[in-house]
């Protein structure tokens, strides 16, 4: 259940984030609009009028307007990401293990798979001043 609430939250986010609300309130108005027309007229005829730009109701009037305010609120140079992509995880070294069987037991040993890699200075070195 809590995995489900925070998938449909994340999926919310998305959508407020991106703008695509809209897109939803402008399917929902075509919608409308088709079933009013097709009571009075065929459903070609209620389609091809519903998607006419002329014949604009009021929701899809409001959505458009609500989308060239939030165009024009958003300055141009922040559509686009820059800088640098940062890697959460580190990449974990591999490691082999080797199976030896000595009489009637198993030996097990891992080791990292770059064994020509010399290891760091024990102490770290020091400056000298």
């Amino acid at each position: 259940m809590r995995r489900r609430l925070s998938l449909i939250m994340m999926l919310t986010a998305w959508l407020l984030a991106t703008g695509s609300h809209w897109d939803l309130v402008q399917t929902f108005a075509w919608g409308r609009m088709i079933a009013t027309y097709s009571q009075s007229m065929s459903l070609a005829q209620a389609v091809r009028l519903t998607f006419t730009p002329d014949n604009l109701c009021g929701v899809c009037e409001s959505v458009s307007q609500a989308k060239q305010q939030q165009d024009a609120a958003t300055p141009p140079g922040d559509s686009k990401a820059f800088g640098k992509i940062l890697l959460v995880f580190q990449p974990q070294p591999v490691f082999v293990a080797e199976v030896t069987v000595t009489g009637r037991r198993l030996v097990c040993e891992t080791s990292p798979a770059m064994r020509d890699r010399s290891p760091p200075p024990v102490p770290p070195p020091r400056l000298l001043v």
